[in-house]
């Protein structure tokens, strides 16, 4: 497997400048001759198709939604991230830069890094022409608020609905290259195999949702842009057609698969309050911008909260952390918040869960300022929770959020397959080991309208490809194979349920490769995951037909790919003997509870390479060098 990184040489703060008047062109007119398939339509796949076709090239796009606005990213709320310092508190690209490499616990390329900071002031100001509207101070200009990890704020937000309002800026500019012709939209699509023809991408094959056929569409280069993996838990933010089956098929074809343990929990989200949820809902990290996380001081207290006098609470962010407070990163907070809750001082009913506490920003600030920043996301609590959250604290709990890992890619966002592309949450490329709260539609964005349109056609330019069309045998062969997996699934008839195996998986990756592991839990998981995929493929029951609009088909083929993946989260977390970002192994922390690094053994992006079936995957190790920051114990004390 080639981890040619192809990071460019020279100063840090030029190396994307130069390697963009390196990398060969394609002439305008001949930008027509190439088709580029894109897979997904969030704010990396929309931003991406609107601007090859702008160039252009011939796009189809692919989405598993009705439309391409129902993307997950339009669940984001708090924010997206950039230096302008408009607050003139001491921001810049290198601070940006330093936040992100720091916040990632030192696991990510500095190289890569340095160009999302670099291009995230580019992105607003494409935003701001597209007409987002931005939240905007007294004075007319953007307002900013604070995020975790940083002590400035350079977060731009739209109330707490700004992925929202970001993914219909993509959605707008998407459409008027559908309507212009340069975009073929392909909705209720699903990938379910990455064709390769002479070890170059060349196409995909799909399943039309609505009535079951198999498609296949050939492109002289593919960009994957299908978000992240935390359904793997079953409970997480994301939304429930959130998976890892575009990825996994690409892994199976020859993509490696960076750091797949990297996931981040998120500390801010409603507690789970019944075996009969589907998924979780987040509360923005925006809202501890003013609101306090605080426990009993004492374990077992039952009070109501407003009956807990000061003297009797213990704001744990601001006393363990005072430099950033309640402004904690996220894996931070998270673990933070469970230690509370493992030392009985947990509130609720379960007694899992903190309080969020606006008590004293309403006092400050007034209950009417309040609603302006969050007041939507003030009524989704209450509409879940049946508490109001101006008179009541919020109550909250970590939940599985994002995932850091994902495809490997090179500075070009290109797999290990020559012609497929990664883009987003689905590559593993700029995060590390934890997000910095209004990363990910930074990097989403980033990729899709300033990176990839400049390094596709590097890759067109420089690289000879044949005639291939969805007549090719490669094409035909991996019909085949998505077929015959589809009918063995209707096959089995079995007495189970797709969803009770996704939840019994979910149970056993949130016990033992969750928020804290083990060596023991881990070797446990890596013995009941194989178990449960057996029986899986003897007992599952999947109804219905696959000639024709078949949810329970569509779940199982996703679910099927979670029980193969999952095992190598597991074994990627065993191989990584340290804790560092969101991967914490109990036995890798320091005497404060802190995650303890191993620099001189552990300074690598883990890549996986599948190796067949029922085979252990093959490790391959991309050293990470740093030569313009100091690795140092990350602390936000």
């Amino acid at each position: 497997m080639n981890l040619e990184s192809r990071i460019p040489g020279g100063p840090l703060e030029t190396k994307w400048d130069r390697y963009r008047f390196e990398l060969k062109l394609v002439n305008p007119a001949n930008k027509r001759k190439f088709d580029i398939i894109v897979i997904g339509t969030g704010l990396a796949g929309a931003s991406a198709s609107a601007s090859l076709a702008e160039l252009g090239y011939q796009v189809k796009t692919f989405c598993i939604q009705d439309s391409p606005r129902r993307a997950h990213s339009i669940a984001a709320q708090g924010g997206i991230n950039a230096a302008k310092n408009y607050r003139n508190d001491g921001d810049s690209i290198w601070r940006l830069f330093y936040d992100t490499v720091k916040g990632g616990d030192f696991r990510a390329r500095e190289a890569n890094v340095y160009r999302l900071a670099q291009v995230s002031n580019l992105i607003i100001d494409h935003c701001v022409a597209q007409g987002i509207p931005f939240a905007r101070d007294y004075g007319g200009l953007l307002d900013n608020r604070s995020f975790g990890g940083a002590q400035v704020a350079r977060t731009f937000y739209a109330k707490g609905q700004t992925g929202q309002q970001l993914l219909l800026g993509g959605y707008q500019a998407l459409m008027r290259q559908v309507a212009a012709g340069q975009v073929k939209m392909f909705p209720r699509r699903e990938m379910l195999d990455l064709v390769v023809v002479d070890g170059k991408a060349r196409g995909i094959v799909v399943r039309n949702l609505v009535n079951g056929e198999l498609e296949s569409h050939s492109a002289h280069a593919v960009v994957l842009a299908t978000g992240g993996y935390g359904n793997v838990f079953f409970l997480s933010t994301n939304g429930m057609s959130s998976n890892v089956s575009g990825c996994w098929q690409a892994y199976k074809k020859g993509a490696g698969f960076a750091n797949p343990c990297f996931t981040q929990i998120h500390p801010t989200c409603i507690p789970v309050h019944g075996d009969y949820q589907s998924k979780l809902t987040l509360m923005s990290e925006s809202l501890r911008n003013d609101g306090r996380v605080w426990v009993p001081k004492d374990p077992g207290d039952t009070r109501r909260p407003e009956s807990i006098p000061e003297g009797d609470r213990d704001y744990y962010l601001e006393r363990i952390y005072p430099s950033f407070g309640n402004l904690a990163p996220r894996d931070i907070a998270s673990r933070a918040a469970k230690r509370m809750c493992d030392e009985g001082r947990g509130v609720g009913p379960t007694g899992l869960a903190v309080y969020l506490d606006f008590t004293d920003a309403i006092e400050r600030l007034g209950r009417e300022a309040i609603e302006e920043k969050y007041g939507n996301l003030f009524q989704m609590y209450e509409k879940i929770v049946a508490e109001n959250p101006y008179e009541v604290p919020m109550m909250i709990y970590p939940a599985v959020h994002y995932a850091m890992g994902g495809l490997w890619v090179d500075y070009n966002l290109m797999s290990t397959i020559p012609g497929f592309f990664v883009l987003g949450e689905a590559n593993f490329s700029d995060h590390g080991a934890n997000r910095l709260g209004a990363s990910a539609l930074m990097q989403g964005l980033a990729d899709g309208y300033f990176i990839i349109p400049y390094t596709v056609g590097g890759y067109l330019a420089s690289t000879p490809l044949g005639e291939v069309n969805a007549s090719h045998e490669g094409f035909r062969e991996a019909e085949e194979k998505v077929a015959a997996r589809t009918d063995r699934l209707l096959r089995i008839k079995g007495k189970r349920t797709v969803d009770s195996f996704h939840k019994e998986l979910g149970h056993i990756m949130w016990e033992y490769c969750g928020m804290s592991r083990t060596d023991e839990g881990l070797e446990k998981a890596k013995e009941l995951i194989p178990s449960l995929r057996q029986e899986f493929w003897e007992n599952v029951d999947v109804i219905g037909q696959a000639s024709e609009l078949n949810q329970t088909l569509e779940r199982a083929g996703r679910v099927a790919d979670f029980l193969e993946f999952a095992e190598l989260m597991v074994v990627d977390a065993l191989a990584r003997r340290e804790s560092c970002g969101g991967h914490f192994n109990e036995a890798y922390q320091n005497e404060e509870h802190e995650a303890k690094r191993d620099d001189e053994n552990m300074c690598y992006v883990s890549v996986w390479e599948y190796a067949g079936r029922e085979k252990e995957p093959l490790l391959h190790k991309e050293p990470l060098v740093f030569e313009n920051v100091e690795l140092t114990v990350r602390s936000y004390k």
